[in-house]
C-alpha cells in the first residue's frame, strides 16, 4: 500500500501520456461540461486501469478539474466500498477533496458488469426521459444504428486514432450491439436524498435486467458503463441521443415502440 504521506504517490497522477486516466479524466468532465451532461458540481467519471481505479472529486467544477484533483483506489477493494463508509486509497490530492459521492455506484458497474469506466451524466435528455416514462423501463425501438462520433469536438481529434469508428448501444453495456430491431430498455430507479444510497436499487435494477446498457434515475440523470473509457462514452452518447429522441416522439404523441 502506498503512503498517502509520501510523494511516491502523487507518481500515480503524473504522466505525459493524454491517455493516462489521471490526464483523461479532466479532460473528458470538461467535454461533458459542455454538453451540459455535468453542469456545476454534479455527475462524474471512473476509469479502471487493472487493479486501479481513478475517480475524479466532489465538490469540484467539472470543467475546472486537474490531474492533481484526482483520487486513486486499488480494485478490488477488501470489501465493496458501502455508502458512508471509510475507503482504501492509494492515493488522495493533497487538498481538502473528497472522492465522487458516485463511488459505490461505479463499484456495481465493476463487479457486475466487468466495466473499465463508467460514466454518470445530469443530462437533461435523460431526466426528461424519467419524467415522460413514468413505470420503470424507458423503452424505444426501431432506431438507427447510432454512429458514435456524430459531432467531433476539437478535444477529440489528438485521439481519433485510439477510438472505434462506430458504436452501438450493446446488450448489459458491452455485450453483443443491439439492432433496429431489437427495443433498447433502460431500468428507471427512484432518486434519493443521498447519491451513494442508490447503490443498492442500482445494484437490483442491473440484476433484474441483465441487458441494461445503463441506469436512469428519476429527476437525477443516468449511470452508463463500458469495457473502456472510449466504450463507455460512446455508449452513454448513445443513450442520450436515444433519450432525446424518445423525448421528442413521446411530446410529438408518436409511438417509441413499434409492434412490428
Amino acid at each position: 500500500m502506498v503512503d498517502l504521506n509520501n510523494d511516491n504517490a502523487d507518481a500515480l497522477v503524473v504522466s505525459s501520456d493524454p491517455l493516462h486516466p489521471a490526464n483523461l479524466i479532466p479532460e473528458l468532465c470538461a467535454a461533458f461540461y459542455k454538453l451540459g451532461w455535468v453542469t456545476g458540481t454534479g455527475g462524474g467519471i471512473c476509469i479502471r486501469t487493472g487493479d486501479k481505479v481513478y475517480i475524479a472529486p466532489s465538490g469540484v467544477q467539472k470543467e475546472r478539474i486537474e490531474s492533481s484533483h484526482i483520487f486513486v483506489l486499488p480494485y478490488p477493494q477488501p470489501s465493496t466500498p458501502s455508502p458512508h463508509t471509510d475507503r482504501i486509497f492509494l492515493r488522495r490530492p493533497k487538498l481538502n477533496l473528497k472522492e465522487s459521492a458516485c463511488t459505490p455506484l461505479f463499484w456495481n458497474a465493476f463487479d457486475k458488469r466487468n466495466a473499465g469506466s463508467c460514466i454518470h451524466t445530469h443530462s437533461q435528455n435523460a431526466v426528461m426521459a424519467t419524467l415522460l416514462w413514468p413505470g420503470e423501463l424507458f423503452e424505444i425501438s426501431h432506431q438507427a444504428s447510432i454512429f458514435a462520433l456524430f459531432s467531433c469536438p476539437e478535444w477529440l481529434l489528438m485521439h481519433m486514432d485510439h477510438l472505434p469508428s462506430s458504436s452501438f448501444c450493446r446488450r448489459g453495456g458491452n455485450g453483443a450491439a443491439l439492432s433496429y430491431l431489437d427495443t433498447l430498455k433502460v431500468p428507471i430507479i427512484e432518486n434519493t436524498p443521498y447519491e451513494e444510497d442508490l447503490k443498492d436499487s442500482m445494484a437490483d435494477a442491473m440484476e433484474k435486467h441483465p441487458e441494461a446498457a445503463g441506469i436512469l434515475v428519476r429527476r437525477h440523470g443516468v449511470y452508463v458503463w463500458g469495457d473502456d473509457w472510449k466504450k463507455a462514452k460512446t455508449q452513454t452518447e448513445c443513450l442520450d441521443y436515444l433519450f432525446e429522441i424518445g423525448v421528442k416522439m413521446k411530446l410529438a404523441g408518436l409511438p417509441t415502440v413499434l409492434n412490428n
